[in-house]
């Protein structure tokens, strides 16, 4: 069993449980493998939209991250399995900058995350996950929540196809993380065909997706990203899905899974 999305203390808005609460929660619940996949830096001439810009770690963290991962590797080597990786945001307009830090940083994962949290619209840059309030702001400026949806799976399409180089990550984050505050702020027009042509491009690019059980616990979502529905879209076209519980403290391990099997054992 395994849970190929979980934060570290290194994430400036988690908590700061250390590496080895997460460990040992894995081992107890029966993981033989996790993966650790912070939030990587931000490119260099990117401005963090967040008030406390604490999206990411700083690129000053990097070194002592993967050196602390790799040390827990061979720590624990006989209890369980355990990946260096990064979870990478894809933002409009900065594909250059992250194929460049890929092809620095790749040859130092074992697995990683490609994820979308940053929206552009009229060059101004929002984090589309941050709070209510901000999400408030985000349908304002774009006019609608059909339009946020709709820049959000367009700028999903574009993370799928892009040309990242050989580092790209072979992950797809959280594929309808736009749903987080659903029940607040519903879309009325379905997004079921942007989905499906998600699903087709990941299937045509050999990517794989992270069914993330985060979404259950959030009060104005509760439904992991993806749904139900959307895994068994995926399933029928092959397509590998990797449980990510995306916990930000030790406690969050295994979070949505009983919800999210009992989905699966019904497909």
């Amino acid at each position: 069993m395994k849970d190929g999305h979980i934060h570290t203390p290194f994430c400036p808005h988690g908590s700061k449980d250390k590496f080895e609460q997460y460990i040992e929660r894995a081992i107890q619940l029966g993981y033989t493998e996790i993966s650790f996949t912070e939030h990587a830096p931000l490119p260099s001439t990117f401005t963090d939209p967040t008030p406390g810009q604490d999206s990411a770690m700083k690129m000053s963290d990097l070194d002592n991250y993967l050196f602390t991962v790799n040390e827990l590797k061979k720590q624990y080597v006989n209890d369980i399995a355990i990946n260096v990786g990064l979870e990478v945001d894809f933002i409009i307009g900065y594909e250059d900058e992250t194929a460049h830090f890929l092809e620095e940083t790749g040859p130092y994962l074992d697995d990683s995350i490609l994820s979308v949290h940053f929206l552009n619209y009229n060059h101004e840059y929002f984090c589309l996950d941050y709070s209510p309030e901000m999400f408030a702001k985000i349908v304002h400026a774009f006019g609608s929540v059909t339009s946020v949806y709709e820049t959000y799976y367009e700028t999903l399409l574009h993370a799928i196809t892009a040309n990242l180089g050989r580092y790209k990550p072979k992950r797809i984050g959280h594929i309808t993380l736009i749903h987080k505050f659903q029940k607040k702020f519903p879309c009325l027009k379905p997004m079921n065909d942007y989905i499906i042509r998600i699903l087709d491009e990941i299937k045509k690019h050999d990517l794989e997706i992270d069914y993330n059980g985060a979404g259950v616990n959030k009060p104005l979502c509760r439904e992991p990203y993806p749904p139900d529905w959307v895994i068994k879209e995926a399933m029928q076209r092959n397509i590998r899905v990797v449980y990510g519980s995306d916990a930000h403290s030790a406690k969050d391990l295994h979070q949505g899974m009983d919800m999210m099997m009992k989905e699966v054992l019904s497909i």
